[in-house]
């Protein structure tokens, strides 16, 4: 008689994986924080890919006149490819913010989590996302949106989403009104260890958890330098040749995703693309998704608006 399955990957309770593959998810998540009710912006849940049973959340400022467009900002959630939902209390309280602070609607879209679907079916999901949007057959989409205003921002592995999407989007005629990309720490990878990697683990985040979220996303057999998980890989897309909208990074100064991150604006920056990079110095990962501070908040919001102003003209 075999031996039970049992667990060989953990992520933090919430998600785990056995030895026979079968994959166990917790909903029984302790958040520090309760969800916001803020009736300054209204939200609903559409289905955007019944494939796949997906779902995305749309909010938008409670006060509209009639007849304003709002630009359309996509938010992608972190997690690392295998947690995350467009529901949970950091994504959710991060859309009402930026809707509100941003005048904006705001597209959180849901996309298929590893390791039950690995990369790249997060950034397929992702395509699939706006493409929804692109055929305008939502209501609010119809009414409200401003198509010729499209930014798309991601956070973490959501910031790698929005990376990829650049990228297909350079590579397209048709650029559907995207006037440019938000990177919030966004989570890229190597082989090759950077000295923020080595350092000392954050708070919450370690090197122990960043290895295993790429071991459980990426295809299987794959290591850190495939390319959706470098974008400066030995096998990657050559970013000289491809017409990059402006992208603004923001990390904190203390992420072990820091440098990464960094050597991604310098790199692009270097290669001639429109790129601006925000440090916040000391702060960790998820310092904006994650935290209560209203007045860390205000200023990553100011940035983004100065960004989505510039670049909406």
């Amino acid at each position: 008689m075999g031996s039970l399955p049992h667990i060989i990957e953990d992520c933090m309770g919430v998600l785990q994986l056995y030895s026979d593959g079968t994959v166990s998810r917790s909903d029984d998540i302790n958040f520090p924080f309760p969800i916001t009710v803020d009736t300054s912006v209204v939200f609903r849940d559409v289905l955007y890919d019944a494939s796949h049973n997906l779902h995305l959340r749309l909010f938008k400022p409670a006060a509209t006149s009639t007849n304003k467009k709002f630009p359309i900002l996509f938010f992608f959630h972190g997690g690392g490819f295998c947690v995350g939902c467009r529901s949970w209390p950091n994504s959710h309280n991060c859309c009402v913010q930026l809707a509100l602070g941003l005048d904006a609607l705001v597209i959180a879209p849901d996309y298929r989590l590893a390791p039950e679907h690995r990369l790249p079916a997060a950034v397929e999901d992702g395509a699939k996302a706006m493409e929804w949007v692109r055929k305008r057959e939502d209501a609010w989409i119809e009414e409200l949106a401003d198509l010729e205003r499209v930014f798309v921002m991601g956070d973490s592995s959501g910031g790698n989403i929005a990376h990829h999407l650049a990228v297909r989007i350079g590579m397209e005629s048709e650029k559907f009104g995207v006037r440019g990309f938000v990177l919030m720490a966004p989570f890229f990878g190597g082989v090759m260890r950077t000295k923020s990697e080595e350092g000392p683990p954050e708070e919450f985040f370690d090197l122990e958890a960043l290895d295993r979220f790429w071991r459980l996303s990426l295809p299987i057999g794959e290591d850190r330098d495939h390319p959706l998980a470098n974008p400066f890989g030995a096998s990657s897309i050559r970013l000289e040749e491809v017409n990059l909208e402006p992208i603004l990074v923001i990390v904190g100064g203390n992420e072990m995703l820091k440098d990464r991150v960094e050597n991604y604006a310098k790199t692009l920056s270097q290669l001639g693309k429109r790129i601006e990079y925000v440090e916040f110095e000391g702060k960790q990962h998820g310092f904006f998704t994650n935290s209560q501070d209203s007045e860390l908040a205000l200023q990553v919001i100011a940035i983004i608006k100065k960004f989505m102003l510039q670049n909406s003209a």
